[in-house]
């Protein structure tokens, strides 16, 4: 069996254990039984799959449930004997995304409930000893959807292909771990604040305190993350109970230049305290109300949610993304909190923080982020008027000069790009998921003291006609080497594999060294404001300096009060 082959059947038996929760049970005795492992709360046994040790729903943290609800977590209560880990545990308590129809097959949807401070673990070899680089994913769906189980997170075959340890964290989300209860609930709730943020940071605790007995080294952890997932990887970048904790960051498709203001944060969970008929002042019967009710309350009043996590560009998950931001479903707005404590200030506004100023950052984006959105309009431009007419909608303009400039502009940089392409390519980046990268790379690099990468995702999916394009997301199977079980998003051709390999190494490379050079690539410069390295991801990957020059400087002409944060 060659490599290829080998990772293929690897991929496919592993994600057979986890494509339906409801057969997992009967599905796990097909795997052989895994190692037993100690750790700081007990011993845990997993299962072995093609020679990777799967550790699954391992509880990091008690339950958030009760008295716990809206409080900082707190470490799992010991065990005795040997635990079963061959479980996903419970996600967090969501109101389900809608997602493009492409995507949904790749979520589980499994069991949702306040006792989901778990976390997943794969590893080549659960012993002592191994110090191989520890890789922690942290998922995508704003602060408010989402789950560390999705398929394409699985993290088998990247530490298979890499010699690393992969952990993927399940915290709390949306009004479970963010609202902001600080100065509304008494001496008893003076923590309440950035409580899903806290989790994170509990689970990295454990991963210090645990890493070593499942061969991986506490002294070289990389935190990655994509769209929400990168939010939560900048947002820890400047937390101060974060720090030492990981060594590298990684964010993909999102940021967290500014956070959300505490006065603000008051004001949303008022908000919808008085939708489920509380006053400000009964934080306390907040706490004691049925999840369900919370739910309810969090779902649009029209019916199910288009927008916890991945809505609309304007209100949704890009909003999480590119500002830190993002509303939870039923106008919460689920985000870090800039509380003083826990998050003393915005982490890269009016500059980047400097307290993880000696951690390297790998960031970036894809072509054309906003065709993940299942309200994007596929409507080709059927000339030119209506190509300036949906760009002027874009940037918000009535100036037709300035629409032609603009269509002129991209057109001479992309002489082979249909109407509808530089459209999507347009509204890619006039939003916050282009700008907020690009901003936290240029803070961060201004600092000089760690190494900026900055990528661009261009690989365009041949899936539904070619329609999902690059879209945010799309970058994930590859990172994961995961295209084979990603095949309703990424297809099945063949060119996928080399990127697979491309993009994972280089993700590897950076987890292990701060350096995401491999040989599989052209030379990858640090980037800096002057000249903007950056490395272009596609079949034949490219390192290019100030890539688009024209088109960016074109766009930040045209939005002179253009938000970064």
């Amino acid at each position: 069996m060659d490599r290829r082959t080998f990772i293929s059947s690897s991929a496919m038996t592993a994600t057979a254990l986890f494509l339906d929760w409801r057969g997992l049970r009967a599905q796990s005795a097909k795997a052989a039984a895994g190692a037993t492992v100690e750790t700081t709360a007990g011993k845990i046994r997993g299962l072995v799959v093609d020679k990777i040790q799967a550790f699954k729903g391992v509880p990091y943290g008690a339950s958030t449930a009760g008295a716990r609800r809206f409080l900082p977590p707190i470490k799992v209560q010991p065990w005795t004997g040997v635990r079963d880990a061959v479980e996903i545990g419970f996600r967090s308590p969501l109101v389900d995304s809608v997602l493009v129809p492409e995507w949904a097959p790749l979520n589980l949807r499994e069991p949702m409930g306040e006792d989901c401070l778990n976390l997943n673990l794969w590893t080549p070899s659960a012993s002592k000893g191994g110090k191989r680089p520890v890789m922690v994913w942290l998922h995508g769906g704003g602060y408010s959807a989402g789950s560390p189980n999705m398929v394409p997170y699985d993290g088998a075959n990247l530490a298979r292909r890499h010699d690393v340890v992969v952990v993927g964290i399940t915290h709390r989300l949306n009004v479970f771990g963010f609202a902001y209860l600080a100065e509304l609930g008494g001496e008893k709730f003076t923590d309440a604040s950035n409580a899903g943020m806290k989790d994170i940071i509990l689970g990295l605790e454990w991963i210090r305190d645990n890493a070593a007995s499942f061969g991986g080294d506490p002294g070289n952890v990389t935190i990655f993350g994509q769209s929400g997932g990168a939010g939560k990887v900048s947002t820890l970048l400047g937390m101060p109970a974060a720090q030492g904790l990981f060594h590298r960051a990684v964010a993909q498709s999102g940021s967290a230049v500014t956070s959300l203001p505490a006065a603000a944060a008051t004001q949303s969970a008022e908000a919808l305290m008085a939708r489920l008929g509380l006053k400000g002042s009964q934080v306390e019967d907040l706490q004691k109300l049925p999840m369900p009710q919370l739910l309810d309350a969090l779902a649009p009043r029209s019916g199910p949610s288009s927008a916890p996590g991945r809505g609309t560009p304007a209100s949704g998950q890009a909003g999480a993304a590119g500002r830190g931001r993002g509303p939870g479903g039923g106008g919460f707005n689920a985000a870090p909190v800039v509380d003083g404590k826990s998050l003393p200030h915005s982490v890269f506004d009016p500059s980047a923080t400097t307290i993880s100023q000696n951690v390297p950052l790998l960031i970036g984006s894809t072509e054309t982020e906003v065709t993940w959105n299942v309200n994007t309009d596929y409507t080709a431009p059927a000339d030119d008027a209506a190509l300036r007419e949906r760009v002027k909608r874009t940037l918000r303009t009535a100036d037709d000069a300035r629409a032609d400039q603009i269509v002129a502009t991209y057109r001479k940089g992309r002489p082979t790009a249909s109407n509808l392409d530089l459209a999507l390519i347009i509204e890619t980046d006039a939003s916050q998921f282009r700008s907020g990268t690009d901003t936290q790379a240029e803070r961060k690099a201004a600092l000089g003291k760690a190494p900026v990468y900055m990528y661009r995702f261009q690989w365009y999916s041949p899936v539904s006609g070619g329609r999902l394009r690059a879209m945010h997301c799309m970058d994930i199977p590859f990172v994961f080497e995961n295209v084979d079980i990603s095949r309703p998003v990424v297809g099945d051709g063949q060119d996928r594999y080399a990127l697979a390999d491309k993009m994972s190494a280089a993700w590897a490379a950076f987890a292990r060294t701060g350096n995401p050079n491999t040989k599989l690539l052209p030379k990858w410069d640090p980037f800096t404001a002057e000249k903007r390295a950056t490395m272009i991801f596609t079949n034949e990957c490219r390192a290019v300096n100030d890539p688009y020059r024209d088109e960016r400087l074109a766009i930040a002409a045209a939005q002179p009060a253009r938000r970064t944060n």
